[in-house]
């Protein structure tokens, strides 16, 4: 990074020393020259005025103003002359010129007392180097700030915030962000109001503020303050001043009586310990805010503050004379004296002695004599009021008492006296500039309160909390209000009368010169002149412009010559012909507007452009585009063709549109087809969206140069705006009517008609009264058919347009002919009659005329009755809107009709009606009886919601309710089942919500609940149905269906178990078993049940027949919740099952048939893990191996049954079961034993 700096500040430096051998490439000195002289001014008394003049020379010449051939000295007249000088060299250090821009500022700032406040400024330096850090300042009155418990100070790197803690009075003044470079310095200014916080006590004064302490001794300390601007309506009596010791927070009265003086010496303090005071002021009403505290300071005295022995012991020589005795403080109570030390060197340990002595008479007194005082400065009390005194000092040291000094006499100070004559001048829309003759004789003076008042409201609000001395600019005023002011001064005796009322003056902004023109661009050039066209100032200044000046310089390998003067006489239109330019050369050029204030600074120099003759076959750009009558939805767009016409005329236009802030390829046409006029209305435009705008002219040889694109306009409709109204009077006479809310004092209106200002009154004549404009017709024909228009100047914009040739298709029923008598005039209706419902279930009719003018009246009737205005029936008729309406309280039976509004306007007539019958009318009715029922209902405490529940995770219902309109004795009672609810069953209201919460709900708790809201202005209630024959089984069993989890399997020693988990239990909640989606037979095989929060499915000594889909469906009245889980072999845990537990794998005969004697064995394959056990059955009945009958159950896999010689006793049902924890299992067969001798073969 150090490198790339290096590599920065090297080329800079470099382009440094191109840039000065351009400027002066002969390397002479030039004698300066005035390539732009100072132009005359015109100005009104006490504007500001900008002279500006353009100078050359080498090296930069030094430039001195005269007046009146005097030089002017800005130091000699603080604030009234501001001399800069601008060149093009930079002057800072290593050739790098930075440039300093403060954006985003803070405004003119108003704060209350015990408020926080910030200001900030945003600061763009230019060029950006890395690790460079500005100077960056806040003064308040050209004061110094620094950090501390008040002040916070914060610099990001491009903002810097001024964070004002804690406001007080003593904050309010001018604050300045100065930000200093290596270049120089830019500031940037704005004011701070502070006004006082709420009086604790109605009618209360503010606080006082600035309280010092002006001298302090180990005796006493003298406090100052100043009095505050606000009396609160009643005089103030006095003050009271209050000392906290510094390290405490225990705040001591320090005056028994309020003190008028705003001075007072506080005695009775401990020496050398610090104090912090405060003050209070008081009138009859009540006590003030207690002031900002002072600094701290000690009781002591100055010399044991800081000893400088500067004398030496000379032992025998008496002191001499004090020196220069003066009274720097002076009230009706004390005084305060200081002095300076003889002159002679060589003493030590000089002390003083005070005299006084009653002037008039030679009787001094000697005030301290017991112990001489060692401070040149002493302070003495208790003098007689109304008396005059003299007093003279003494020095003495151990040789003796010296002479006494020159005596003086104190002088105290009074009330000043009122100041003079009191002048407001015009400054800006919401502010006004207040001077005055100040007070004469005043001694001590401490500044000057102002108070404005609206004109006929006899109510004076100050306009500064903090005294100031010169003139005073007043903020916070409102446009277009006539103030007066008035003016008292202030100083430590007090506030003196207020002076007499200034003249009116009317808020608005003063005259001053425009802002620069700016968007230059060239309209045609040929060979030695060039048109120019530019854009009026975005601030005229508030004067109408009454002309442009411009200046060009030539372009030689980029570097810029001298201005000079293109026009001596100003011209009035925004385009101009710069003459006598040479061809194939380069120009700049800029321009300067003026008014009847003078000419404003010029603008920034435009582009470069080359003089050579323009060839081309299609036409230069259009110029001058203006937009007028902005809508939501349309706007109207007006141009000049080009100067430049091409080959051929210009024979129509076509105008691009696109979104401000789209990029360049989303420019879309609006006209498909060439326009011929030079305006156009831009329609379907969306409301809100801001547009941009370009005109392109095209000639047979086609499209030529785009304009310059205009500024970005948004699509609204302003408030107040109002549109061209159509009047026909009872004689025929038409006139256009247009009105405007905005008017200012040189507001004019401007007719045109196809947008060129209609100057030939023969048609038709102006009238303008007030803020209202009527163009009448004097015998309309059809050469007056078409679009009318009306700008109002020095407004935002007001303005409308008015198609006559549309109007007159509407306007005549019959034909379109100018005037036939016969014709019957139709009032236009924007909509029908209406009904609606109102607050309070009132019912309004109403329609809506489209136009109508002044003099339209209106009949309403009620089957085929006139109705007037009274207790039932309320009309109004807004004639700016059109809107007409009748509005009744209720409806009853009796008003089941027909409505009906009749209008007339001159000529014009028309009609609308309503009919309300049968079932409409009773609908309406019922409607605005409970509208009316639920006003009055709201107007005490009531619900905004009524009972609801809800239930949590944890299964508990909480029923709750939202309530308004509550005060502090409103009471909120629970019911259940019409039993009071005590208030055990946690009862709870939070910001306007009850709450009533049930734990773990169960069938006991189902009832019918209730609320009751009741105070002295009534009372609401709210029930909710919590039975099972209700919603209460709903509630619970939608929370525990949502809270189960899914379906398991597991295995158990009988079998298989499917279970799944709520999160609560209870007798509410229903469930039912599926397999393969029907619903399961319960067996002693198959059981369910639940254990906890478990529900279980039980399958004992499962087979691969009970594989299949298995679930448990929740029933909770909104369609239930299914949880499901297949059975298969692939399953896992069924898998487990099936392969360990104990079987009988084969080997067993369903019947053994066999002859007595013989020998019987059978064996079966056995598995399972663990190994199983195994039994052998006879007839269902145990049997145990022995002599005769051999079983063997061999490695855990085989088992065999043995018998050696068979008989018939053998005979039977005998079965193997074997068994582990998995399942159990068995094997059956039947063994039939035969005698031989039997015939047949008979079984035995």
């Amino acid at each position: 990074p150090h490198c790339i700096y290096l590599s920065l500040l090297c080329q800079i430096i470099h382009e440094h020393e191109e840039h000065f051998k351009r400027m002066n490439e002969d390397s002479l000195m030039h004698a300066p020259e005035f390539v732009i002289k100072p132009r005359s001014h015109t100005v009104w008394e006490k504007q500001c005025v900008r002279l500006h003049c353009t100078v050359s020379g080498w090296p930069d010449p030094r430039v001195i103003w005269y007046k009146n051939n005097v030089a002017i000295d800005p130091l000699a007249n603080p604030g009234k002359y501001k001399l800069e000088s601008r060149y093009n060299g930079p002057v800072s250090e290593y050739g790098i010129n930075f440039q300093t821009h403060i954006v985003d500022k803070f405004g003119v700032s108003f704060g209350r007392e015990g408020e926080t406040m910030s200001l900030g400024c945003t600061v763009i330096i230019y060029p950006a180097l890395h690790r460079y850090q500005p100077e960056v300042q806040w003064y308040r009155d050209d004061v110094l700030l620094s950090p501390s418990k008040w002040y916070h100070m914060h610099w990001s790197g491009d903002r810097a915030t001024l964070t004002l803690t804690h406001l007080n009075k003593e904050d309010e003044g001018l604050y300045t962000l100065r930000v200093t470079t290596k270049s120089g310095y830019e500031t940037y200014s704005a004011y701070v109001f502070v006004r006082d916080a709420d009086a604790e006590v109605e009618g209360a004064p503010g606080a006082p503020l600035d309280v010092r302490c002006l001298d302090a001794n180990k005796d006493y300390i003298i406090v100052t303050w100043k009095q505050p601007a606000v009396d609160g309506g009643n005089s103030i009596l006095g003050y009271f001043v209050d000392r906290c010791e510094v390290g405490t927070t225990h705040w001591i009265q320090c005056n028994d009586t309020p003190v008028k003086f705003a001075r007072f010496p506080v005695t009775g303090l401990v020496e050398g310990r610090s104090y912090i005071f405060r003050v209070r002021a008081v009138n009859k009403s009540g006590m003030s805010r207690p002031s900002r505290v002072s600094e701290p300071v000690a009781a002591m005295d100055p010399a044991d503050r800081v000893f400088v022995d500067v004398y030496t012991d000379i032992e025998g020589i008496v002191p001499g004379r004090p020196l220069e005795l003066q009274v720097t403080e002076a009230t009706k109570n004390y005084v305060v004296l200081s002095w300076k030390p003889p002159g002679e060197k060589g003493l030590e340990g000089v002390m003083y002695y005070v005299e006084k002595c009653v002037a008039g008479t030679d009787s001094w007194q000697r005030v301290n004599t017991e112990i001489p005082v060692k401070s040149p400065r002493f302070a003495l009390f208790d003098l007689a009021e109304g008396k005059s005194y003299s007093f003279r000092v003494r020095c003495c040291n151990s040789a003796g008492v010296g002479e006494p000094s020159d005596p003086t006499e104190a002088t105290t100070v009074d009330i000043p006296s009122a100041p003079g004559k009191v002048v407001p001048t015009r400054n800006t829309d919401t502010s006004v500039v207040v001077s005055w003759e100040a007070s004469r004789d005043v001694k001590e003076l401490i500044g000057y309160y102002i108070e404005g008042s609206i004109v006929g409201s006899n109510v004076w609000e100050p306009c500064n909390n903090k005294p100031h001395i010169y003139r005073f600019i007043c903020h916070g005023l409102m446009t277009g209000e006539k103030y007066v002011f008035r003016v008292r001064a202030v100083n430590a005796a007090g506030l003196s009368q207020f002076s007499a009322e200034s003249e009116p003056v009317e808020v608005k902004a003063a005259i001053a010169s425009p802002a620069p023109p700016y968007g230059i661009t060239i309209l045609e050039c040929v060979r030695d002149s060039m048109v120019l066209a530019w854009k009026q100032p975005t601030f005229i200044g508030g004067a109408d412009i009454t002309g442009y000046f411009v200046d060009y310089r030539e372009v030689i390998d980029g570097v810029p010559g001298k201005w000079h003067e293109a026009n001596i006489k100003a011209v009035s239109e925004r385009a101009y012909r710069v003459s006598d330019l040479k061809e194939n050369r380069k120009y700049q050029f800029q321009v300067r507007a003026a008014n009847m204030a003078g000419v404003g600074i010029p603008s920034l120099p435009s582009d470069t452009f080359l003089c050579e003759e323009w060839t081309i076959a299609v036409p230069g750009p259009p110029h001058d585009l203006q937009i007028r009558e902005v809508r939501s939805d349309s706007l109207m767009l007006l141009w000049k063709p080009p100067v430049y016409q091409g080959r051929d005329p210009v024979n129509g236009f076509y105008i691009d549109i696109k979104e401000a802030d789209a990029p360049e390829e989303a420019w879309r046409g609006v006209n498909n087809k060439a326009t011929e006029k030079a305006y156009m209305k831009i329609k379907n435009l969306m409301e809100g969206e801001t547009y941009v705008f370009r005109v392109r002219a095209q000639n047979k040889a086609g499209v030529g140069k785009t304009s310059d694109v205009t500024e970005p306009v948004p699509a609204l409709t302003k408030p107040g705006t109002k549109e061209i109204v159509v009047d026909v009077d009872d004689d025929g006479v038409v006139s256009l009517n247009f009105e405007c809310c905005d008017l200012t004092p040189d507001s004019k209106f401007v007719w045109s008609k196809n947008y060129e200002e209609i100057t030939d009154t023969s048609h038709l004549s102006i009238e303008t009264k007030g803020n209202k404009s009527k163009a009448v017709f004097s015998a309309l024909g059809e050469d007056d058919i078409g679009i009318y228009s009306c700008i109002v100047t020095h407004t935002d914009g007001a303005s409308a347009g008015y198609d006559l040739s549309a109007e007159g298709r509407y306007m005549f029923q019959e034909s379109f002919s100018f005037p036939p008598p016969s014709c019957q005039l139709v009032i236009p209706l924007k909509s029908e009659l209406a009904v609606e419902l109102m607050e309070k279930g009132r019912v309004r009719f109403w329609l809506q005329a489209e136009k109508i003018s002044a003099n339209g009246k209106v009949d309403y009737v009620f089957n085929d009755n006139v109705l007037s205005q009274g207790e039932k029936y309320k009309m109004n008729f807004d004639k700016n809107t059109g809107v007409i309406e009748m509005i009744m309280e209720s409806l009853t039976p009796a008003d089941e009709g027909t409505f009906t509004f009749q209008l007339q306007d001159g000529k014009a007539t028309n009609q609308s009606s309503l009919v309300l019958i049968g079932d409409v009318f009773k609908e309406l009715q019922k409607e605005s009886e409970f509208q009316k029922k639920e006003f009055l209902r709201k107007q005490g405490p009531h619900f905004i919601e009524y009972l609801s529940y809800e239930v949590t995770p944890e299964c508990c219902v909480i029923l709750k309710c939202k309530v308004g309109n509550i005060k502090k004795e409103t009471s909120a009672l629970w019911y259940k089942d019409g039993r009071e609810i005590k208030a055990d069953e946690h009862l709870g209201f939070t910001e306007g919500v009850l709450k009533l919460e049930i734990a773990q709900i169960s069938k006991k708790d189902s009832g019918v609940y209730e609320v009751v809201l009741k105070d002295d202005r009534g009372k609401d209630t709210s029930k909710l149905n919590l039975t099972d024959q209700g919603n209460l089984k709903l509630l619970y069993t939608s929370r525990v269906t949502n809270s189960s989890t899914p379906l398991k399997i597991t295995s158990t020693d009988q079998g298989i178990r499917l279970y799944t988990f709520v999160s609560y239990y209870n007798d509410l909640l229903q469930v039912t078993w599926h397999y393969k989606d029907s619903a399961i037979a319960f067996s002693d095989r198959i059981k369910s049940g639940v254990v906890g929060e478990q529900l279980w499915l039980q399958i004992t000594e499962p087979t691969e027949k009970d594989m299949g889909k298995y679930a448990i469906e929740f029933n909770d009245g909104k369609g239930g919740l299914r949880r499901t889980v297949e059975l298969c072999g692939q399953g896992e845990t069924f898998t487990l099952f099936l392969s360990d537990r104990a079987r009988v794998a084969g080997g067993l005969p369903d019947v053994v048939t066999i002859q007595e004697g013989k020998a019987l064995n059978l064996t079966c394959n056995i598995s399972g893990d663990p190994v199983p056990e195994v039994t052998w059955l006879k007839n269902d009945r145990e049997i145990t191996s022995d002599n005769h009958c051999i079983l063997k159950f061999e490695s855990g896999k085989f088992a065999s049954f043995h018998i050696t010689d068979v008989n018939t006793s053998d005979s039977g049902k005998y079965s193997i079961l074997v068994k582990n924890k998995y399942g159990t299992e068995s094997g059956d067969f039947t063994v039939s034993v035969f005698i031989p001798e039997e015939a047949g073969g008979k079984k035995k």
